[in-house]
């Protein structure tokens, strides 16, 4: 029997990460598109070096990692870039340029080498947020950026007739990123930082398990919706 395969991108920490040994776990065959590899999964998957803010190297990084696939089970587009919150007034356009560029254009980029390469794929997720809905104050670019992947997502569902793809939301997860920009913001200035500071978060571990444990409900939500994991 052939083995199952995956392909993930930006697994040097927080949820690619936990993704990547989840499958392992599971006895896939990992592709993985990201700046670095852990030091743990050398050697044991197959892994292209790639900085999403480069785009014009994105296509043949993708090109050359995966030249050789004709299925991949799952894809799933997890690399994402957060800049420190702030006003959008006070948020430069090469800062959002640069989370437009890893949130959204790079996953067009690495769908459509996907479609050129004729790769079959029956399910691809894409990590968005709350934040593509929400609109708090902070969040400029990022919130941008995810509601782009969310028209993004709705548009590529139209073209790739076979495949069933989604926008989703997999909830609050304490990742370096959350820490690093979210945590340590002014939550007097930002009201959404001292509600994320309270509520609930997930390990990347729990949350790889929460979204496929709930594999089945997402698969039954039309192709090119966006869906918050907290709502199933």
């Amino acid at each position: 029997m052939e083995k199952k395969r995956v392909f993930i991108t930006g697994i040097g920490s927080g949820l690619g990460y936990a993704f990547v040994k989840y499958f392992l776990d599971e006895g896939y065959e990992v592709y993985a598109l990201s700046r670095r590899l852990p030091e743990e999964f050398k050697e044991k998957i197959h892994f292209q070096q790639c900085d999403l803010l480069a785009l014009e190297t994105v296509y043949p990084s993708t090109q050359k990692l995966l030249q050789n696939v004709k299925r991949l089970d799952f894809v799933i587009l997890n690399a994402g870039l957060l800049t420190p919150l702030k006003d959008i007034h006070d948020t430069p356009i090469y800062e959002m340029e640069q989370m437009m560029d890893v949130n959204v254009w790079a996953n067009k980029i690495i769908l459509d080498c996907v479609m050129d390469l004729k790769i079959e794929v029956p399910q691809i997720i894409t990590i968005s947020s709350g934040a593509s809905v929400n609109g708090n104050r902070g969040w400029h670019g990022y919130s941008i950026s995810k509601a782009a992947l969310n028209m993004l997502v709705k548009l590529y569902s139209r073209e790739m007739e076979n495949t069933h793809i989604i926008a989703l939301a997999p909830g609050l997860i304490m990742t370096p990123m959350l820490e690093e920009f979210v945590l340590s913001a002014d939550e007097n200035k930002f009201p959404s930082v001292k509600r994320i500071k309270n509520a609930p978060k997930m390990t990347p571990e729990e949350a790889v398990e929460n979204i496929m444990n709930k594999m089945d409900k997402l698969k039954d939500i039309p192709s090119g919706s966006y869906v918050d994991i907290r709502n199933l």
